[in-house]
């Protein structure tokens, strides 16, 4: 992965070399950002520079040994560790290396990635993937050895917040012990579910979202859009997020089923419809938990997106064509009393399903709640 395959970021990029250049790497880095802003691909692209024997000044030479073995993400001294779960057939705690093929395989065919892609690609959908106490055994056995061809071992570590208490203490000690020659990767969205020692322990390298300018040429070459009007459309939806980006230009099933979904929640919860939401929950809870997850994130957004409709703000609303006009009738019900507490509801089921509550009582207590809310 070269840094010249990532779309924009190009501040980053310019101080993460700064940093070899400097030989000022620190030995723990947090990449904090959504996966639509490359944080997963920029962490890959800066262990192969580090790794790389011939780097130039912008960027890996993409010819020798090194940067070959990274390109197929086979070099000895780089290391995933990934949430991961039992698969059908597999009698003992999974670890990253058990399914390190396939992860080499969904990655190099989609750097931007989310976890539900992930867990599809497994087979896993409605399990939570996890990073157990086995997987901290594997860190510290890998550790212990020393590098094989390069100056640094590279330890990735893919959603941190997924490690169980276990795992997190020991990765801790490591951090606050480091090994000669590791530098610690760990890449996520968000550091709340993290516990604050370990973050406490990193160096915080924020990932911006794409800026307008990177996301239109990406648009128009690497995705053959062509027209202005049509390429800003989709640059100012998809703010800064090329998964989002994605997601506009190919209104995929997945985008249609959660409009579909959230357009027939609201309704049911406006009139009260007690059986109907019933017959909701059961169809939304038959659902893997990850895409009950990516259901909530999406109503989520659009009640933001209702509640900005509302207030006319028209600069800062980012809806598509069939989004916004079901809206337009929509969001007056979206309003100063009653915002915050829907998005507090939508929060907490997320929490929740999240931390494996059942989610037909999850889903329908919030059913009932919003039903109350929205005549608010």
């Amino acid at each position: 992965m070269l840094f010249t395959n990532i779309i924009g970021q190009g501040e980053i990029k310019s101080k993460l070399i700064q940093t070899v250049r400097d030989q000022r790497i620190s030995h723990a880095q947090l990449f904090l950002g959504d996966e639509g802003f490359g944080s997963l691909a920029l962490a890959v692209a800066y262990a192969m520079y580090i790794s790389c024997e011939e780097r130039g000044e912008s960027d890996s030479c993409g010819k020798c040994s090194s940067c070959r073995k990274y390109g197929k993400l086979e070099h000895p001294d780089l290391h995933f560790v990934l949430p991961v779960a039992k698969t059908k057939g597999m009698d003992k705690e999974p670890v990253s290396d058990d399914f390190i093929s396939l992860w080499r395989e969904i990655f190099l065919e989609s750097p931007y990635l989310k976890p539900y892609q992930w867990y599809e690609k497994l087979g896993v959908e409605n399990k939570q993937g996890a990073i157990n106490k086995n997987e901290s055994l594997e860190i510290v056995q890998k550790l212990s050895l020393k590098t094989f061809e390069s100056d640094y071992k590279v330890m990735i570590v893919w959603r941190p917040e997924k490690m169980n208490l276990t795992a997190a203490n020991k990765l801790l000690k490591i951090l606050e012990e480091p090994y000669p020659n590791t530098l610690f990767i760990l890449v996520t969205e968000d550091t709340s579910q993290m516990l604050p020692t370990v973050v406490s322990r990193t160096q915080i390298v924020r990932i911006p979202p794409v800026d307008s300018e990177s996301m239109a040429d990406a648009i128009k070459k690497e995705l053959g859009i062509s027209g202005n009007e049509k390429i800003d459309g989709i640059v100012h939806l998809s703010e800064g997020n090329y998964l989002k980006a994605l997601s506009v230009i190919k209104e995929d099933e997945q985008n249609e089923f959660f409009f579909n979904h959230f357009v027939n929640f609201m309704r049911i919860c406006y009139a009260a419809d007690i059986a109907a939401l019933a017959s909701w929950v059961d169809e939304m809870s038959a659902l893997g938990r990850e895409k009950q997850k990516q259901f909530l994130k999406y109503a989520t957004r659009m009640i933001r997106e209702n509640f900005m409709l509302n207030l006319k703000a028209k600069d800062i609303i980012y809806l598509s064509a069939q989004e916004k006009e079901f809206s337009s009738r929509f969001s007056r019900f979206v309003n100063t009393g009653n915002v915050l507490p829907i998005a507090d509801e939508i929060n907490k089921a997320s929490v929740h399903i999240e931390k494996n509550a059942y989610g037909k009582i999850v889903l329908f207590d919030m059913g009932l709640k919003m039903a109350r809310l929205l005549k608010s």
